[in-house]
């Protein structure tokens, strides 16, 4: 382990491996992906390709950056493939921004005082 890694903040340490996870859900067609498939459920291209305007051949490169990033995973279901939401991945985005927001609080907290 190098000194850096030693010394590193906790919050650093937990945001390790996150980069490809923020990158992927800072795409506004990937976002929009991501929060159909939560609340729709495992979907195919085509039905993730209805009213969106987007050609499916660009949904499917948006689900592999997805994929890639570890926010989804694709199943076989006969001869279709569908695509499901890797939940646990989006947990750890949540408590990774949690504790960023839980530090900003606190930083708020402390110069309110020092104002006051």
């Amino acid at each position: 382990m190098s000194a850096r890694s030693r010394n590193a903040a906790p919050l650093d340490r937990g945001l390790q491996g996150s980069a490809p996870l923020f990158a992927a859900l800072g795409d506004e067609t990937r976002l929009t992906i991501v929060s159909r498939l939560c609340s729709g459920g495992p979907t195919s291209i085509a039905t993730l390709t209805e009213g969106t305007g987007v050609t499916r051949q660009a949904i499917t490169k948006h689900l592999h950056v997805l994929a890639d990033a570890g926010l989804v995973r694709d199943v076989r279901r006969g001869r279709e493939r569908v695509w499901d939401i890797e939940e646990h991945r989006l947990v750890m985005a949540r408590r990774f921004l949690e504790r960023i927001s839980a530090l900003w609080g606190d930083r708020l907290e402390r110069l309110k005082k020092a104002v006051d």
